[in-house]
């Protein structure tokens, strides 16, 4: 019977670990990527309830009725993301329309009800057969492990549309395995009602919107959600997220063109490609190959197209795009690189002539990047480093941005002094582009002359002043522009008075994103939020305050109740035992999420990587867990962190030529030990409260959700370093409650 309970336990934790991971997707994908936050935390908190909630009400505390806990997170798990997606939320509305309060209620309520019941199962079998936790919680662990895996290949290989659905099934049969003859009827009805939502899944998953142009083609998998734009006969583009665009040209296959019939780009780079005879050039974040159509036009040698997304070079190479495009990625000259651009640039050193990076490679990374909560590495002061390093000695590297410019100043001008560049000034130069509401940046490895400032993208003559004209170094009348005060007095000093945050992103902080000050706060813009903090709003730090108020004022009192009355009760130390090693343990999975992405470099992939190694560790640790005493286990982990925040880093630096699976294999070499110690602590604190487990779950789910978001203000403000730190110290209190004897 208990063999039975630890695989049932497996697959409810398949189906909740897989729901998380498809629900982040489709929400970041519909609603933007800062709603992966909120599904994190629905997901810890609502099986933190359920678990509490057997604590709170004596009738749900029957084995008998688990069948019907796992048949309701089944049928709400089918329910919720359709529901949550076409009820109208608009989170721009919340503070202004109550409309949208009850929405916004009504949506959490969706999406953290199949948790609340798959939570309560959870609590069940734990306090039912406490004794034997060392291997349930096993089970837990390592059902979540294979859950990572599933989703991952789900959404890869039959689309997120039905991923979403298909995640149900592991659940739906622990439903039938439990129950007593009719009941398996409901499980039954369960599976048809899978089967029954394929034909309209688009549908289901999409949130209602009006497209800026017809949707010839769509794609959705663990990395992206890509729709193709058919905007007229000779131009097409490719949307992700809907956050991310990518234009798609229209081209013949014919390079023997008049001057008069070239094609025309809004950035021309052709006078930068032509001062070198035999141009290599790199894309970052090559998208629909536009920059490799300027760049095969203009007679580059070599051409490196750069794209993370894999789907995206599939398209340009043989798939949707292929024809359009002129089969362009088959010109002997280009190769196709699927790799995230920094993983991939670091690998090289006096090589390019020219890099192009256009801001839709921000996007794209910013839109897929939300498994990992951080926004990209792209943008950091290390990045400039890495660029600056593989420009020949004559290259020049352009970036354009909306929004960014600022940082990306400071960025590349503390890249330049660390490396001990002379003069790091004469090595940039700034533009506004006007008419295209961006700016951009030219770096380079000489000192740059007069001439290649004024000619590399257009002359810069007045006529062309609406165009283009430079930002730095400016012209007298614009000599007070925030890029030219950056440049010349440093950002500490323009900082002072400055609406965004201009400081430099680097690679322990890269949260480029994060424009947003607390002193431009004002309850008067709640009305006029949106995703972005292009203003200097601070909205993503609201978010997570406003999280974290609502777990200290109502969770954390909640985990409070069952002190009242006079039943068995978790002592004080229990309590804050579980509470520490909740918070430890997230705080440590995030960190490294965020960590690891620089180094695997896809998301998609980290994901799979550091997640499964974390619950598969652990799984294992837990089911060891009684061969160590109650020390062993918290030593090696503050050695193994410790290890993590000064070893590792080197370790990957001297890797990172190693391919993708390579990189991932040495993610696994690192990261399991830890993981195998930290599976340790739950069991034991377990052993010790026997059946009040119930209520520790429930607590340590509540910390958990505290942490998956506070750890993010930390890391905002101090780095991952601080905050893998504040991991350790919970464990350090962990360790200091686990020695005391008795208020337990």
């Amino acid at each position: 019977m208990k063999k039975k309970y630890g695989f049932v336990i497996a697959l409810l934790s398949i189906t909740l670990i897989a729901l998380e991971i498809i629900w982040t997707r489709i929400f970041s994908a519909e609603f933007f990527y800062t709603f992966a936050f909120l599904i994190l935390s629905l997901a810890i908190l609502g099986m933190g309830l359920g678990s509490l909630s057997l604590r709170l009400f004596r009738r749900m505390n029957d084995i008998n009725k688990l069948w019907l806990l796992l048949s309701l997170t089944a049928l709400l798990a089918l329910v919720g993301p359709p529901a949550a997606l076409h009820i109208g939320m608009e989170y721009g509305k919340l503070f202004t329309e109550k409309i949208m309060v009850w929405k916004f209620l009504l949506t959490v309520i969706l999406l953290s009800a199949p948790f609340y019941t798959g939570g309560a199962a959870l609590a069940l079998i734990f306090k039912q057969y406490h004794q034997d936790i060392p291997r349930l919680y096993m089970a837990d662990l390592t059902g979540a492990g294979t859950g990572v895996i599933l989703a991952v290949v789900l959404m890869n290989v039959l689309g997120t549309q039905y991923a979403v659905f298909l995640a149900s099934v592991p659940v739906i049969i622990a439903s039938f395995l439990v129950a007593g003859s009719w009941r398996r009827i409901a499980p039954a009805m369960l599976l048809l009602l899978v089967a029954a939502s394929f034909p309209v899944a688009n549908k289901l998953t999409a949130k209602p919107r009006e497209e800026r142009a017809p949707v010839i083609y769509t794609h959705w998998d663990a990395m992206a959600r890509i729709k193709v734009f058919n905007y007229e006969e000779a131009y097409r583009g490719i949307n992700i997220d809907n956050a991310a665009n990518s234009p798609v040209y229209k081209f013949d296959g014919n390079w023997a063109r008049p001057d008069s019939e070239k094609y025309q780009f809004g950035i021309d780079v052709s006078y930068l490609i032509n001062l070198n005879d035999s141009c290599t050039f790199l894309s970052l974040g090559a998208g629909g190959g536009v920059d490799v159509l300027q760049a095969l036009q203009f007679g580059a040698a070599e051409i490196h197209a750069v794209e993370v997304n894999p789907h995206v070079n599939e398209m340009m190479q043989s798939g949707f795009l292929a024809d359009f495009s002129g089969h362009i990625y088959s010109d002997p000259r280009v190769k196709v690189v699927t790799e995230d651009a920094r993983t991939y640039i670091r690998r090289f050193s006096n090589k390019f002539d020219m890099i192009y990076s256009l801001s839709s490679n921000t996007f794209a990374a910013l839109a897929s990047g939300s498994f990992a909560m951080a926004e990209n590495y792209l943008f950091t002061t290390e990045a400039f480093k890495d660029y600056y390093n593989a420009l020949s000695d004559n290259g020049f590297m352009m970036m354009e941005h909306q929004f960014y410019m600022p940082r990306l100043a400071t960025e590349a001008l503390d890249a330049l002094t660390e490396l001990g560049v002379e003069n790091p000034r004469d090595h940039i130069a700034i533009y506004d582009l006007p008419q295209m509401r961006r700016n951009m940046i030219l770096l380079a490895k000489k000192p740059l002359t007069d001439e290649i400032r004024n000619n590399a993208f257009a002359p810069l003559i007045p006529e062309y002043y609406p165009y283009i004209h430079l930002l730095y170094p400016a012209v007298d009348s614009l000599k007070g522009n925030l890029i030219n005060r950056i440049v010349t007095e440093g950002w500490q000093t323009v900082q002072k008075d400055a609406a965004l945050d201009i400081s430099p992103c680097d690679d322990n902080r890269p949260y480029t994103a994060q424009l947003g000050l607390w002193k431009n706060f004002d309850i008067k813009k709640l009305g006029e939020l949106s995703p972005w903090e292009f203003t200097g709003f601070p909205l993503s730090k609201l978010l997570i305050v406003f999280i974290m108020a609502v777990i200290l004022v109502l969770i954390i009192p909640l985990n409070l109740l069952p002190y009242i009355g006079k039943h068995k009760k978790l002592g004080l130390a229990g309590w804050l035992y579980y509470f520490s090693i909740g918070v430890a343990f997230m705080v440590v999975e995030i960190v490294l999420l965020t960590r690891y992405t620089l180094f695997i470099g896809s998301s998609s992939y980290t994901i799979v990587t550091i997640l499964f190694t974390l619950l598969l560790g652990s799984g294992l640790g837990s089911l060891c867990s009684e061969k160590f005493n109650n020390k062993t286990p918290f030593i090696l982990i503050f050695v193994l962190l410790c290890l993590e925040l000064v070893l590792i880093p080197s370790i990957q630096a001297s890797l990172t030529g190693l391919p993708v699976w390579g990189r991932m294999l040495t993610s696994f070499i690192c990261i399991f030990p830890l993981a195998f110690f930290m599976g340790m602590p739950f069991p034991k604190a377990a052993q010790r409260v026997g059946d009040l487990v119930d209520w520790g779950f429930a607590v340590n789910g509540a910390a958990s959700v505290l942490a998956s978001t506070g750890i993010m203000l930390v890391s905002f403000s101090f780095g991952l370093k601080i905050a893998l730190v504040t991991g350790l110290f919970f464990y350090v209190i962990a360790f200091v409650l686990m020695q005391l004897k008795t208020r337990w």
